[in-house]
């Protein structure tokens, strides 16, 4: 079994989460980085499935970023990712989602893989459209908000539980094929001392647009698809009144609050 995660480095939440520079754009290097969290749970579903496989199973890391990826990515591989490729190159600055589906479709025809998973979407971002934009360049089945995934590598195919507003579907799809996964998968582990010393000498492949075939022109912010055009700080929160007493009080005051504002 052969699975390619897609990961992406992102500000680190708890350090103040996401700065917007003068041009609208993200700036990294204001807030140190982390693995994407719901990437993880894609890493973890794939740790267990290869786990699970007969030997010979290996999961490959893919990721788009700046050239200081390496460094989150070692946490990745620590919870024991065999490999990494890492494709940068200075025009790609700007990328928008269509650009970073291009360029990972591309890097993903030079590797080989039963699936390839990822997760719903990205703190930094939160569009979860590239898994589906990835799967649409390969012309690959996508299933998407996994809860649970079940690959039959002798029948070829794989089986997803997809979460959806009525409960669950069940969707089964031929393979390669590609999987955004949620967190109902299970939670990451936690890298062991061992892990955190093999990734040191673990291999990071960095691919360029070059490597890709691709053209410069064709990706990065010159092209991108959105921008952000304004941003400002949300009002502050406004006064707030806790009411206290009994179940029956306090629906009396609720009441009483929706009244004098005529909302019933």
């Amino acid at each position: 079994m052969r699975i390619v995660v897609l990961v992406k480095p992102v500000p680190d939440p708890a350090s103040g989460g996401e700065r917007l520079g003068a041009n609208g754009r993200l700036d990294r290097a204001a807030v140190p980085a982390v693995v994407n969290g719901n990437d993880e749970y894609a890493l973890e579903a794939a740790l267990k499935l290869t786990a699970a496989a007969p030997e010979g199973s290996e999961v490959t890391l893919l990721s788009m970023a700046p050239a200081s990826a390496p460094e989150t990515l070692r946490k990745a591989l620590a919870m024991g990712a065999t490999r990494g490729v890492h494709v940068t190159d200075p025009a790609l600055a700007g990328s928008c989602a269509v650009s970073t589906a291009k360029v990972l479709a591309a890097a993903l025809k030079q590797l080989e893989f039963d699936l390839v998973l990822a997760g719903v979407d990205t703190s930094d971002g939160l569009g979860g459209t590239v898994p589906a934009a990835v799967a649409a360049y390969l012309g690959l089945p996508f299933l998407s908000y996994a809860a649970r995934i079940e690959p039959d590598e002798p029948a070829g195919t794989v089986r997803v539980r997809r979460i959806s507003p009525t409960g669950y579907d069940l969707l089964e799809a031929p393979m390669p094929a590609l999987i955004s996964c949620t967190q109902a998968l299970g939670e990451p582990r936690y890298p062991t001392l061992k892990g955190i010393m093999a990734a040191r000498s673990k291999e990071i492949a960095t691919r360029s647009l070059a490597d890709l075939e691709l053209d410069p022109s064709t990706v990065g912010g010159a092209v991108a698809t959105t921008q952000v055009l304004a941003t400002k700080v949300p009002p502050a929160r406004g006064a707030t009144e806790v009411v206290r007493g009994t179940p029956d009080e306090g629906a009396t005051r609720i009441v009483e609050f929706l009244a004098q504002r005529r909302i019933i």
